[in-house]
């Protein structure tokens, strides 16, 4: 339901205050479908509201301020330069001709208009100035004319289909602080589009407005005028005033003869007279402008929401590659995949030949006089399989690293908004270059940790003592073998040799340790492993957090933005 200002509030002044403070901080940095709308919507309501709402609000007894706007050519210019009698505003044929603002005021007015009281991203110009002058856009040149009424301005804005892109934005910008549009177009293009969508705007958010049919040639006039009346019905403008110029010879002023502007002039001159005329203008505009601020607030929520769970998408994508890679490596360290190669060779080579392995398929009690004599010998070097188990552990771990950044920037490379911050971002896409060196320490230490662990379990044990006095280091790297010694990713012959040596290393523990504290001993080292690998994951997925967190999209920013603006509606 629309609702009518009626006074200046203090509630209302605070609560639109308030939504142009939470404005402050709303972004949409994500490239979405609805992003480059949001980011525009939101540009045009601080715009707005700073230039026009909340002045307005502020003086409800400011002077009534007509931007006079339309397209290229039209006669914006010389209208305003005809209605005051004399030049104050560049016209001509080159394109475009006004870039920056003029704004013609009585001087009993000024007051108004010298601070920022509308307009503050403008700066103010004042004194006399050539209408050729070279024009600042980040200005608006003050003009005073006693040829206008106190209580009037009137506001000569750039083309609003200039050539020139930051021209255009500064007509929107001025259209949008108005209390009355003076729309000027031509009898040859009342019928363009881009006009048409910028009345269709007005008539959207209640913006008073009035039309100058300009150059109407005197044949055709009351046919275009017929037309033109029509559309702005069918756009709900019917009741905006058309006033008609007919193509007439300038004077060496290039001024239009006075009678083709009379009853327009009249008309501005009627307004400024007739308070209460003005403040229903006023009223109109203003209202139609906070009744424009729900939807317009509604548009900028859901895009924030969307926002926010495009990034959560991102973020879960992201987890969920570096938990993929940490269930493959807990994966890997025990289903046998780890012995092969390098391991078994350098494994055959500490326990002694191929004549060994078919030992293993003796009796229990031989495999253990076996190894019972040779921990009574001189223990084999361990340090060429540790290696090897090393490096096995390591590349696993790497791999999957580098599985990892691939697949998490993938995955954001199916979102538009994630394939933007993986192009801005392409060190994700592969692991961090101190990966390598992290990871063989992190290996190495868990090994130590190892032998921490054979330790500490031989100290229960005092029969054990000796045994573990002659070999630690052996009986840590045949406990990691352990760790590593399901088969069940290997096949054919390699399967079985790595059963066999799975088999071996399981039965040389059980004589050390007895078999429930090897399976022990073996499940409390996987843990460490993948516990470490795991604190190595979440350094390297830190990385997408890091990009993500760098993106300020407040959580909060959506029923923030809903709060300030039901608080607007109560207050009305």
């Amino acid at each position: 339901m629309t609702q009518t200002v009626t006074a200046q509030g203090d509630g209302l002044l605070d609560a639109v205050s308030a939504l142009r403070a939470q404005l402050e901080s709303v972004g949409f940095p994500l490239e979405l479908r609805d992003a480059g709308v949001a980011r525009s919507t939101r540009l045009e309501l601080v715009h707005q509201l700073d230039d026009y709402v909340l002045p307005r609000l502020r003086s409800l007894d400011a002077p009534l301020l007509c931007v006079v706007g339309g397209s290229t050519g039209a006669g914006k210019s010389t209208l305003i330069n005809s209605l005051v009698g004399h030049v104050v505003t560049k016209s001509g044929v080159l394109r475009p001709t006004t870039s920056a603002p003029v704004l013609v005021h009585h001087p009993e007015d000024e007051r108004w208009f010298l601070d920022e009281r509308v307009l503050p991203g403008l700066g103010r110009v004042t004194g006399d100035i050539s209408p050729d002058a070279p024009q600042d856009a980040s200005c608006v040149r003050l003009v005073q004319s006693t040829a206008l009424p106190p209580g009037l301005a009137l506001l000569d804005a750039p083309d609003i289909d200039s050539v020139v892109s930051a021209n255009r934005d500064l007509a929107a910008q001025l259209l949008s602080a108005a209390d009355l549009w003076v729309f000027v177009t031509t009898a040859a293009r009342y019928a363009d589009a881009v006009p048409w969508t910028l009345l269709q705007q007005a008539s959207e958010r209640g913006t008073s407005i009035a039309i100058v049919l300009d150059r109407a040639p005197t044949a055709a006039v009351e046919e275009v005028r017929v037309h033109l009346g029509s559309m702005l019905r069918r756009q709900g403008l019917g009741g905006a005033p058309i006033f008609t110029i007919l193509e007439s010879n300038l004077d060496r002023d290039g001024l239009l003869p006075p009678l083709q502007t009379e009853r327009l002039r009249g008309w501005l001159a009627d307004l400024a007279a007739d308070a209460h005329a003005r403040a229903g203008i006023v009223r109109q505009t203003l209202t139609g402008a906070l009744d424009s601020l729900d939807a317009r607030v509604a548009t900028l929520a859901d895009a924030s929401t969307s926002q926010v769970k495009a990034l959560e998408t991102l973020r879960h994508d992201a987890s969920t590659a570096y938990a993929d890679a940490s269930r493959a490596v807990a994966s890997g360290v025990s289903d046998g995949t780890l012995l092969r190669g390098e391991v078994l060779a350098r494994w055959q080579e500490y326990v002694g030949t191929g004549e060994f392995f078919r030992q293993i398929e003796t009796t229990v009690s031989r495999v253990r006089d076996r190894v019972t004599a040779m921990l009574k010998g001189q223990p084999a070097p361990t340090q060429p399989l540790g290696e090897a188990l090393h490096t096995g552990a390591a590349a696993l771990v790497i791999a999957k690293a580098e599985q990892a950044a691939a697949q998490a920037t993938q995955s954001w490379r199916t979102l538009a908004c994630g394939d933007a911050l993986a192009d801005a971002h392409p060190d994700l896409a592969s692991a961090s270059p101190g990966l390598t060196p992290q990871v063989e320490r992190v290996v190495r230490d868990w090994q130590d940790q190892i032998l921490d662990l054979v330790r500490t379990e031989g100290k229960d044990r005092r029969t054990t003592a000796k045994i573990l006095a002659y070999g630690v280091n052996g009986v840590g790297v045949i406990l990691i073998l352990v760790t590593f010694a399901s088969t069940s990713g290997l096949t054919g012959a390699e399967a079985g040799i790595a059963g066999g040596s799975a088999l071996l290393a399981q039965k040389l523990l059980e004589a050390i340790f007895g078999d429930e504290a090897v399976r022990k001993l073996a499940a409390k080292a996987r843990q460490l492993l993948v516990a470490r690998v795991e604190e190595l994951y979440d350094a390297e997925l830190a990385r997408f957090v890091e990009v993500l967190d760098g993106v300020a999209v407040p959580r909060e920013q959506s029923r923030a933005l809903r709060s300030v603006a039901e608080a607007v509606r109560v207050a009305r």
